[in-house]
């Protein structure tokens, strides 16, 4: 996993806080369930999964995994292989599914966005009912499920623990959490959907519509616009050093560590040579025609944990 670039950041204890489904007694093992919740009238759905759980039990983290542009929460489930590593880890996972056609994610970072309120009202049925850990309730997702991911770690801070974006990490206008929210970052340098300095590249136009913001053949800066500037932005939200340090996570990616208080690691994954892609999945690596390369060298599923892992949710 990237390690964190404070010694202490990892070591710091921070106890559960039981939801109110953790007195309502034993739940049984779920793999993929598809349940049904309904928001402001509207019925949502999502993918289910979590071991089974004993009353006194510590209360389970919890993954909110969420899914690319088009692709929907089976596909996702399936690219990221969350839940097997949810069923050998212990915790919980909820892999939901967004609305319209093409299916997608608001990701405004305020009050217009109903997703939000979605996630809310997921997180909320999900506490009711299952005994989870709220110092623990983590974000992740691809893409548009990145983005969606970005603006939750602004508006629900107070819930959402850490997050861990894959090819879409933003640095949304006006974003003001209450508390520094942990970031772990993925991109490619040669995504050609959500480019890596900034913009949409000609076959995320394919997919999305619009016009190329950015010429095919840019050069990626690590210092320069895109998802380096969003990362910079969360270093400096969470009141880290302003200087990274460089060192190598696999053959072909780079992770870039800033200094951070403890608690409030901020870490960027840079893909050297990858495409708009899940690192570490086979259903990824199938693809690669369509999103470009996919590295084997990190796995973006366990990474990502290992990240949740050492970043529960602390008291500002």
């Amino acid at each position: 996993m990237p390690a964190a670039p404070d010694p202490g950041a990892a070591a710091v204890e921070v106890a559960a806080e039981p939801s109110p489904g953790c007195s309502a007694g034993a739940t049984p093992a779920a793999l993929d369930d598809r349940r049904t919740i309904d928001v402001a009238g509207e019925d949502r759905w999502y993918l289910w999964t979590a071991p089974a759980h004993s009353p006194g039990a510590a209360p389970m983290p919890l993954v909110l995994d969420f899914h690319g542009l088009a692709e929907g929460a089976e596909f996702h489930g399936a690219m990221s292989g969350f839940a097997a590593l949810a069923q050998s880890e212990g915790f919980a996972l909820a892999v939901p599914n967004g609305s319209g056609n093409p299916v997608s994610w608001g990701i405004a970072a305020d009050g217009t966005n109903r997703d939000v309120a979605v996630v809310e009202a997921l997180i909320d049925e999900i506490a009711a009912t299952t005994c989870i850990d709220l110092r623990r309730i983590h974000a992740t997702g691809l893409s548009n499920g990145a983005l969606l991911s970005s603006a939750l770690a602004c508006t629900l801070s107070d819930r959402i623990a850490s997050i861990a974006a894959v090819a879409g990490l933003a640095d949304p206008p006006g974003c003001s959490p209450d508390r520094p929210v942990p970031v772990l970052a993925y991109h490619g340098t040669d995504d050609a959907i959500l480019l890596f300095n900034g913009g949409v590249g000609e076959l995320g136009v394919a997919l999305q519509g619009g016009t190329p913001t950015i010429p095919p053949g840019t050069t990626a800066d690590l210092d320069g616009p895109g998802t380096p500037a969003a990362v910079r932005g969360w270093a400096a939200r969470n009141g880290c050093e302003a200087t990274p340090e460089d060192s190598r996570a696999g053959s072909d990616v780079l992770r870039r560590s800033y200094r951070c208080p403890a608690g409030a690691d901020v870490e960027f994954l840079v893909i050297e040579g990858g495409g708009h892609s899940w690192p570490g999945s086979d259903v990824s690596r199938s693809l690669e025609q369509v999103v470009g390369r996919t590295t084997m060298s990190i796995d973006a599923t366990t990474t990502s944990w290992e990240f949740f892992r050492d970043h529960p949710r602390q008291d500002v």
